[in-house]
């Protein structure tokens, strides 16, 4: 969340985990990878010194935005610290946010994005047949 006013104050567009620019993404290491093939690898995460191909690389990111969302400790990255979820009945009320923080997972903006955000059913689904 912005507390600078530099560019028109908070702005949700500077928000670092954004769903639907993650998964077209995703959708498109897919694709390449259908091209490509297996002999097409490239190092993930960068840094490590591991390659992966595209597919296996997509995978990858599809899991890290589906763990937002999956119970973990008694909590879900998604909710954040919020006392309100810490209750047992609100924890399974999943909100679908607008963006995520980079660093926690926490939903932030709106959330009833469910549009866009709702498409990690279609990542759990992919993930699902690849098991």
């Amino acid at each position: 969340e912005s507390r600078s006013r530099l560019f028109g104050g908070n702005s949700n567009w500077r928000g670092p985990v954004w769903f639907p620019v993650n998964f077209l993404i995703i959708e498109a290491l897919q694709r390449y990878h259908h091209f490509w093939g297996d002999d097409f690898k490239v190092e993930f995460p960068t840094g490590s010194g591991r390659l992966m191909n595209l597919e296996e690389v997509a995978s990858r990111l599809s899991r890290r935005l589906i763990s937002l969302f999956e119970l973990s400790n008694g909590t879900r990255p998604v909710l954040g610290d919020r006392a309100l979820y810490r209750h047992q009945g609100w924890l399974d009320k999943i909100p679908f946010h607008e963006y995520f923080h980079g660093d926690t997972g926490e939903g932030m903006g709106a959330s009833h994005q469910t549009g866009w955000t709702a498409l990690v059913a279609k990542l759990i689904f992919q993930d699902g047949e690849g098991r």
